[in-house]
């Protein structure tokens, strides 16, 4: 594997992971807050919507901070965040970041560009994003177990199953 696979394939497994918590949640959950301090599964995927836009729109030629970005609004509800509106944010974020980390070549990740007016090169800047990515989904996941309980359906491996899992793992890389 290539360090551009390697990096592809991680972003491809926390994607994953994100939505096998959402699959086990309702619009009600999808959007609860516990005080107006806290984030919402919502918009935390908002935000990382927002964030794969801006980062990876013109990813090799521009600042990875884009004008047009309202970074403070992702963590604010708007009148139109219903879960479709907001998983299409979501999804074309994901989209662009995939299709521009798949146009990279193994050179590439030596060229320089600009975040926030800093300079990175291209290997820095997507070692900032995935962490950034897993922690969200680190956080959609914590948020959504809370709210499932007993119910919830381990994501990873399930409680006093590592013997059983460790003769077949199976969640070690992104399904295809």
């Amino acid at each position: 594997m290539t360090q551009i696979s390697t990096i592809i394939a991680e972003y491809k497994r926390y994607y994953q992971i994100i939505h096998g918590a959402l699959a086990q949640i309702d619009d009600n959950v999808f959007s609860h807050r516990d005080n107006d301090e806290d984030n919402s599964i919502a918009l935390v995927l908002k935000h990382l919507g927002g964030n794969f836009k801006s980062r990876f729109t013109n990813f090799l030629t521009e600042d990875g901070e884009k004008e047009w970005r309202q970074r403070d609004g992702e963590f604010e509800e708007g009148a139109n965040d219903n879960r479709a509106a907001i998983m299409q944010q979501f999804e074309e974020g994901y989209a662009l970041l995939l299709e521009t980390i798949q146009s990279l070549k193994e050179k590439d990740l030596q060229r320089t560009i600009t975040i926030r007016q800093q300079e990175l090169s291209v290997e820095e800047a997507l070692m900032r994003s995935l962490p950034h990515f897993s922690f969200h989904a680190g956080e959609i996941v914590y948020m959504a177990k809370r709210a499932v309980g007993k119910d919830w359906q381990s994501l990873s491996i399930p409680k006093g199953q590592s013997a059983t899992y460790n003769t077949r793992p199976s969640r070690e890389r992104a399904k295809d």
